[in-house]
């Protein structure tokens, strides 16, 4: 699923209680739980994978 507004808004977690995850093709994903929708970014730094939480 794309990162498009429509989506966003109307993105819910899973029907099991886990959290789903939208994406784009550069790292950044929409995490939504059952308290909220959070942005994350993830990348690589020497080799380790990142993620940055960059709010709600």
């Amino acid at each position: 699923m794309a990162l498009t507004d429509t989506a966003c808004k109307n993105a819910k977690p899973k029907m099991d209680g886990k959290p789903a995850k939208l994406s784009d093709e550069k790292g950044l994903h929409l995490l939504v739980n059952q308290t909220g929708k959070y942005w994350r970014h993830s990348y690589r730094f020497n080799g380790k994978q990142k993620t940055l939480a960059l709010g709600v």
